[in-house]
């Protein structure tokens, strides 16, 4: 291919020549006469004739040679010519050299396949007028810019309509002296790829809101694992509050019915008698008890409620020092009350350790992680679980260890994971420990899941500690 894209003829086949001695031999020698009758050549003239002769020969091999070495570059060319080819007709993106007018100069077999004509039609014609209305003032712009300037997203007039979305990225071309020679054109259709990324960013935005939606439900279902337990604990001081305001009420009547009477007279004569048979004194001394019991009562009532409080999540930006001591014994009790099992739950809970955190979002993490180790001694003789808190350089150390079987090394790696539960069908989700994980990672903090000496398995929780410790 020459430097205009046209085909080099093939190389002309050698003719024969006549050998140069018997083409160069002169007609007439010069000769003299010798007295005695012989003829013979001057001297000087026949080493000249016989030089001449040597250079012919000389010539005539290195044009033999030269002719040999253009026959072997020419059938050279027309090799890497077809290899080109070959190359050009089986890229699938399309190719388009065009000159500095925007005229087509060569296409590959792809952009022919795209708009439905051969290259000997295209060749000359404006590749802008290949291309739909709209997207011309942008190729152009390309074409002008030269390379470096990223891609341009275009639709080419076909004979059957407009093609695809097509991205073109354009690089100058350079002819001789390195002068700009116009521009080569590549590209590929992305409509397909376009179409499959908006599937792909639906499918993605479905797979949050659906995220979202299990969240939402691995809360309500935790929240309904400790309805039973909290009923329970609300029934109690309710029980005894509702008992002390009966009891309450009798007496009220007894006292009303024992002030009447004693003030309907100046001086009742059975006064004291009506007194020891109403048991004035008696309840008023039970009074006090009565209402420091419907007092506990109520505060405890409070207590349950605020910590209900805590699992809401209705400030998750908000951050504020936790005392986790509170907040860990508080949630450590909440589950093993939730929990019908008769295992012993341990706390060694130092005091003043704090992390800078949402306290909803860490009462549920210990809620989980101890809901878990409960689960996982359900089936054992003697349930344990303990629940240290302690602090270690700059982080609050939380771990939730029981003795239970423990967790198997070939599915250790795996329990953080969304949906994976080793509960049987019906009894979890799989989104306990994956929401307590997202929930201390957030916190800047790590969640990690170990083996105990003795057995079981331990849950270790680090959170950065406050620079302050939280004062009781």
């Amino acid at each position: 291919m020459g430097t205009d894209g046209r085909r080099l003829p093939p190389p002309a086949a050698p003719r024969s020549r006549p050998h140069p001695i018997e083409a160069q031999r002169p007609k007439n020698l010069v000769a003299h006469m010798a007295r005695d009758g012989t003829i013979t050549l001057d001297g000087d003239h026949e080493r000249v004739w016989i030089d001449v002769i040597d250079k012919i020969d000389e010539v005539y091999s290195d044009l033999l040679r030269y002719e040999s070495d253009l026959e072997r570059k020419n059938t050279a060319l027309e090799e890497a010519q077809a290899f080109i080819a070959s190359v050009l007709a089986s890229v699938s993106d399309i190719l388009v050299v065009v000159d500095e007018r925007a005229a087509i100069v060569q296409v590959n077999a792809a952009f022919e396949r795209l708009v439905g004509e051969p290259e000997a039609a295209l060749i000359g014609r404006s590749l802008l007028d290949l291309v739909e209305p709209p997207d011309r003032r942008p190729l152009a712009d390309a074409l002008a810019r030269g390379a470096g300037t990223g891609e341009v997203e275009v639709r080419f007039r076909t004979t059957a309509g407009s093609s695809d979305l097509m991205a073109i990225a354009a690089s100058v071309r350079r002819g001789r002296n390195a002068r700009r020679a116009g521009a080569v054109l590549t590209g590929r259709p992305i409509g397909e790829l376009r179409r499959a990324y908006m599937a792909l960013d639906n499918a993605h935005r479905d797979l949050k809101d659906a995220q979202r939606t299990l969240i939402e439900q691995e809360k309500m279902a935790s929240i309904g694992r400790l309805v039973a337990g909290v009923a329970h604990e609300l029934n109690n001081p309710i029980s005894f509050v509702y008992g002390n305001l009966h009891a309450l009420a009798r007496y009220r009547d007894t006292i009303v019915r024992y002030l009447d009477a004693l003030h309907a007279t100046p001086q009742p004569p059975d006064a004291g008698r009506l007194r020891r048979e109403l048991k004035i004194d008696a309840i008023l001394a039970d009074l006090a008890p009565l209402l420091d019991g419907t007092l506990e009562g109520a505060v405890r009532i409070s207590e349950i409620v605020r910590n209900l409080r805590r699992l809401s999540f209705t400030s998750p930006r908000e951050r504020h020092p936790v005392d986790l001591e509170a907040t860990v014994r508080t949630a450590a009790q909440l589950a093993q009350r939730a929990k019908a099992g008769a295992a012993r739950v341990t706390l060694d809970l130092a005091a003043g350790v704090c992390a800078v955190g949402d306290e909803g979002k860490i009462h549920q993490v210990v809620v989980n992680l101890v809901d878990n180790a409960l689960d996982a001694v359900a089936a054992v003789a003697d349930p344990e679980v303990v629940v240290t808190l302690a602090a270690e350089g700059g982080d609050a150390v939380i771990t939730i260890a029981d003795n239970g079987p423990g967790i198997e090394p070939a599915i250790a790696d795996k329990v953080f994971e969304p949906f994976f539960t080793t509960k049987p069908v019906g009894k979890g989700t799989g989104l306990g420990l994956w929401i307590s994980y997202s929930i201390v990672t957030e916190h800047g903090g790590s969640l990690s899941l170990g083996g105990r000496e003795r057995g079981g398995a331990c849950v270790t929780v680090r959170l950065p500690a406050c620079t302050d410790a939280v004062s009781a």
